[in-house]
């Protein structure tokens, strides 16, 4: 080879090793959603701004996605609502079904790679009013390969993520079961629909009980497996189980013994720096009646911090004291690092059903602004319910939802809208927030659905603000004395014997108070006050049909309470939420403006998500629909 020839070719090779080289240094492209909150924070923000507010006019639909789920009448079963946030990872999505199954799809394209049948409708139908869901998905790493954590009703799966099948290194065949605990009474009774929690190698998970199961219903246990083994490492019960247990004194006449419920069906939120777990707690039997469980009832509605390695209680915080109206903590605690008159607090935001957003340094419990006790009404025409006579308050941020009702909330859209409302009202008792429920029929306000519900809320670490989907709507609380009609239910007074015709709305479902009924708020957590809201979803069409609202201008966004799913905020400055009803809609997450809406197949029921794939686009995707009426949509430029 002629020298000339040499040195061409040492200047190739030179070349070509200075090109691979730099294309080992360039960063993918690839931005992932590992989690199902997009960390295990919980706050649901991207670091992406691709789509963003110059360009989100342009979204469109990229591909779709639907689930193979229908009713099985060998089972009895129906497929619920598609409530479920995808994980993405290394390039593929994670999707969860209604009947707690899952499946593996590509993420650039939505085409399935695999499918997992947990088979969990051969144990029948949900006793739960909501029906079939499950929320999402977990991973864990270990020797170079990535397994898939499935809470599938009463067993938990350890999955290989790259075929979809079970390890068989874990448990029995790949599964270990969850409900082989004391005062569990039926398998059937607690299912699953939130994801687990991956804590080095523990896999933790609450658990879900439907709320007409009382009185013989399962008490609420958080539990960790061993992520190589499914060995059961540790219980918590959110109900102390003997007299010696935390919280114990708080149940009168050892009333612990014989309630249950108080579990964890939301999602929960993890430090996982600190090892510290976070448990969103939810009342105890019966939602509505508390005459069998005098007391506060620890640990029930509150926000319990757990050391995730052992499940040994850090501190807690009670939110309701002895519920009386199904305010459970529905959502994931939302860990935010924020400044507060100069200091800098990692802190974690809880917000609720009742309305209000709970804020403590995440570490020591303390509240970062005063919460307060306060008297609250404790007249009750129910016998044997002695209410607890006061109740915490947040001195900041204020309520982020109208609270209580009273006769000049009645709807006023017009004289005669407003004179129907004030007779209605008046078949009621009516009253500030926590007036308990009662044999003629209490109004409260928000309704048993809230306020905010399991779609929680997302964090912007930019501005401080979080993001809340509330719902303006009031509930019927009213109870009936047991007729022994119902073998599931044997408390003295419950809403299941509530024999009342009468709602909360005049006749065409025109609510009782004035639009919006649904917002988007934002609170600014730095300094604890709202920094907007914004009308969400437009509204039932039949409403701006109503025969008495002929000739009445509406907004245009009268608020759609669905209350399915919440928010996913980027740092592209937006805001993505479904409006309730047919619609993914973008808004300015400064200024609270809507600036997009994107059709959907059917109506949201999930908390979207975002990621960018190995060829750099971003999408944006959303679950949609319910039972075999579903879709999992993806947006992108």
């Amino acid at each position: 080879m002629s020298e000339s020839k040499k040195q061409s070719l040492v200047v190739f090779c030179a070349l070509f090793l200075g090109f691979c080289a730099l294309l080992v240094s360039q960063p993918s492209q690839q931005v992932e959603w590992l989690y199902y909150g997009g960390d295990q924070a919980g706050t649901k923000y991207s670091s992406l701004a691709d789509i963003n507010l110059s360009n989100v006019q342009s979204l469109h639909i990229a591909w779709q996605w639907k689930h193979w789920e229908t009713p099985l009448q060998q089972y009895g079963t129906t497929p619920g609502f598609f409530e479920a946030t995808p994980l993405m990872i290394d390039g593929v999505l994670y999707i969860t079904t209604p009947y707690n199954s899952i499946a593996a799809l590509d993420a650039e394209s939505g085409k399935e790679l695999w499918r997992f049948d947990g088979e969990a409708y051969k144990l029948g139908q949900l006793l739960s009013a909501s029906g079939w869901k499950l929320r999402g998905t977990a991973f864990w790493r270990s020797n170079g390969r990535l397994y898939i954590f499935l809470n599938s009703r009463n067993r938990l799966f350890a999955l290989d993520a790259r075929t979809g099948e079970p390890v068989h290194t874990f448990g029995t065949n790949g599964q270990v079961p969850l409900n082989d605990l004391p005062r569990i009474s039926d398998t059937t009774h607690a299912t699953q629909s939130s994801p687990p929690v991956v804590y080095k190698d523990l896999v933790i998970l609450g658990s879900q009980v439907p709320d007409r199961v009382q009185g013989s219903d399962p008490v609420g246990y958080v539990q960790a497996f061993s992520a190589r083994t499914g060995k059961r490492v540790w219980t918590f019960s959110v109900i102390p189980q003997s007299s010696k247990d935390p919280g114990a004194d708080t149940w009168e006449s050892e009333s612990w013994r014989a309630n249950g419920h108080g579990n964890v069906w939301a999602p929960m939120a993890l430090d996982e720096a600190r090892g510290l777990l976070y448990l969103p707690t939810s009342t105890p039997s019966s939602d509505y009646y508390g005459g069998q469980r005098p007391g506060a009832n620890l640990f029930a509605e509150s926000l319990v911090c757990l050391d995730a390695a052992t499940g040994k209680l850090k501190w807690y915080f009670q939110t309701v004291h002895h519920g009386l109206w199904d305010w459970d903590l529905p959502a994931q605690p939302n860990l935010v690092t924020i400044t507060v008159n100069g200091q800098r607090i990692d802190a974690v935001a809880q917000v609720t059903k009742r309305g209000d957003t709970f804020v403590f340094d995440r570490v020591t419990g303390k509240p970062v602004w005063p919460i307060v006790e306060r008297a609250v009404p404790m007249d009750s025409d129910v016998p044997g319910e002695k209410p607890y006579p006061t109740q915490p308050f947040p001195t900041k941020p204020l309520a982020f939802v109208e609270q209580g009702v009273l006769p000049e909330n009645a709807n006023d859209l017009t004289p005669e809208i407003k004179r129907l409302a004030e007779e209605q009202l008046r078949k009621f008792r009516l009253g500030p927030i926590f007036t308990p429920a009662s044999l003629r029929g209490t109004l409260q306000r928000p309704s048993q659905n809230g306020g905010a519900n399991w779609g929680g809320a997302a964090f912007d670490p930019e501005t401080g603000y979080l993001f809340v989907r509330a719902a303006n709507q009031i509930g019927v609380n009213r109870l009936g004395k047991n007729d022994g009609s119902d073998a599931l239910v044997p408390v003295d007074y419950s809403n299941v014997f509530a024999r009342g015709g009468d709602t909360a709305a005049l006749p065409g479902g025109l609510p009782l108070v004035a639009p919006p009924w649904a917002v988007l708020v934002a609170i600014d957590l730095n300094k604890g006050e709202i920094a907007w809201k914004a009308p969400l979803g437009e509204g039932n069409p039949a409403i701006r049909n109503h025969p008495l609202l002929k000739g009445v201008t509406l907004p245009v966004r009268l608020g759609s309470p669905n209350n399915r799913g919440g928010a996913m905020v980027t740092k592209g400055s937006l805001v993505f939420i479904g409006g309730g009803d047919g619609y993914l809609y973008a808004f300015d997450k400064k200024s609270g403006k809507e600036i997009w809406r994107g059709k959907i197949p059917y109506d949201n029921t999930a908390t979207p998500m975002t990621y960018r794939t190995r060829s750099g686009k971003q999408l944006v995707v959303v679950a949609t629909g319910t039972g075999a009426d579903n879709a999992l949509v993806a947006f992108g430029l």
